[in-house]
C-alpha cells in the first residue's frame, strides 16, 4: 500500500492569524459581516453534515446523484493522471471519481487540498488505504491564495464541488478563476460543481430547514468567535435569516440581533455594539445559469468542454480546459 503524504502550509497560528484578521475587518464594517470558512470548527463540520441530510437540503445528495451518473464519462473525456480536490473534507464524493479515473483513465496521484491537517490526514490515510497503488499527497492550505503550492506534473485536474464557488462574490470567483487558470497548464481542466438558479419555493427551505439545523449552523460562527479570541456573544440572542436576493441570485445568510446588545472579543480589544434588528451577513450561496457559468469560465481562460445537469436541472457539473 501507499502511504499517504502530507504538505502543510497553513498552521493553527496562521488560521488565528486569519480569522482574527477577517473579524476585526469585518465586525467594524457597515453592514457587518463575516466570512462562512469560519463556520467549520469540528462542531460546524458536524452541523453541516446533519444538514446534508436533511429533506430540504438537496445540493449535495443531488450533485451526488449526477457525479454518480456521468463520473464515467467524466473520466473518458479527461484521461487525468493527476485528481486535485480542492476542499476535500472527508472525501467522501471523490471515491465516485477516483474509482472512474483509475478504471477508465491513466490516474496515479491524489492531490486532497483542505485547511484541516487531521481532517485531511485521515481522509488521505483512508484513500490510500482504498485505492492501493495511488499515490496520496495531501496539502493542508487556504484554497483561495494557496493554490501555487499544488504539485505540478502529470495531465491534471482540479475538481472544486459542492457548489461552493457560489461562496464567492463575483470579483472573488473571477479572482479565484484566474488563479486556477494561472496554476494549471494548458488543456489541464478544472471539474466545477454549482447549483442552478431554481424557484425560490424550493431553494429557500434548503437553507432555513425546520429543524431549525442551519440555524445553529449559522449561529456557531459565533461560538467560534467565542471560543477562538474569547468574545462574549450570545448566539441564542441572534436569530437565523435566509433570504433570496433576486437581483444577485443568491441566497443570503444572516444573524439578526434579537435585542440591542454589547459584544467583547477580548483578543482583538475590540467592542462591537449591535442595535436590535442589526443584521450581520455571514454567507452568501450564488445560483447560476448556465451561459453565465460559461460565460465566467471564458473570462477567466477556460474553455467549456461539456456540462452535465440533474433530471430537475438543480445542479451542473461543468468540465472545463485551461486555454
Amino acid at each position: 500500500m501507499t502511504d499517504a503524504t502530507l504538505e502543510i502550509y497553513l498552521s493553527d497560528d496562521d488560521l488565528t492569524a486569519a480569522l482574527r484578521s477577517d473579524a476585526r475587518l469585518g465586525l467594524t464594517a457597515d453592514p457587518k459581516w463575516l466570512p462562512p470558512k469560519w463556520f467549520y470548527d469540528a462542531r460546524g463540520s458536524e452541523l453541516f453534515e446533519r444538514i446534508t441530510e436533511l429533506p430540504e437540503y438537496y445540493p449535495t445528495r443531488t450533485e451526488r446523484a449526477l457525479l454518480e451518473r456521468v463520473v464515467g464519462e467524466i473520466a473518458r473525456t479527461a484521461q487525468s493522471e493527476v485528481l486535485v480536490e480542492l476542499g476535500a473534507g472527508s472525501a467522501a464524493k471523490t471515491r465516485l471519481l477516483l474509482t472512474a479515473l483509475t478504471t477508465e483513465g491513466p490516474l496515479k496521484t491524489y492531490v486532497p487540498q483542505d485547511v484541516s491537517s487531521s481532517a485531511l490526514r485521515a481522509a488521505a490515510d483512508d484513500i490510500a488505504a482504498e485505492f492501493p497503488g495511488l499515490a496520496v499527497h495531501g496539502v493542508v492550505s487556504d484554497f483561495t491564495d494557496t493554490l501555487h503550492n499544488l504539485p505540478r506534473g502529470g495531465r491534471r485536474m482540479i475538481a472544486f464541488l459542492g457548489g461552493t464557488i457560489g461562496n464567492l462574490v463575483p470579483d472573488e470567483r473571477a479572482e479565484f478563476l484566474a488563479s486556477i487558470h494561472e496554476v494549471l497548464e494548458p488543456g489541464e481542466q478544472l471539474l466545477l460543481g454549482a447549483g442552478l438558479v431554481i424557484d425560490p419555493a424550493v431553494l429557500v427551505p434548503a437553507y432555513d430547514d425546520a429543524a431549525g439545523v442551519t440555524a445553529e449552523f449559522n449561529r456557531n460562527v459565533l461560538h467560534v468567535l467565542n471560543n477562538r479570541l474569547d468574545a462574549d456573544f450570545a448566539p441564542e440572542k441572534f436569530e437565523h435569516i435566509a433570504r433570496w436576493d433576486a437581483e444577485n441570485e443568491w441566497i443570503e445568510m444572516r444573524l439578526e440581533a434579537t435585542e440591542a446588545m454589547t459584544v467583547h472579543v477580548r483578543d482583538l480589544d475590540l467592542t462591537v455594539e449591535f442595535a436590535r434588528g442589526e443584521q450581520m451577513r455571514t454567507e452568501i450561496s450564488a445560483k447560476f445559469r448556465l451561459d453565465g457559468l460559461t460565460a465566467e469560465l471564458a473570462a477567466a481562460g477556460f474553455r467549456t468542454e461539456q456540462t452535465w445537469t440533474d433530471p430537475d436541472n438543480r445542479f451542473a457539473l461543468v468540465l472545463a480546459a485551461r486555454n
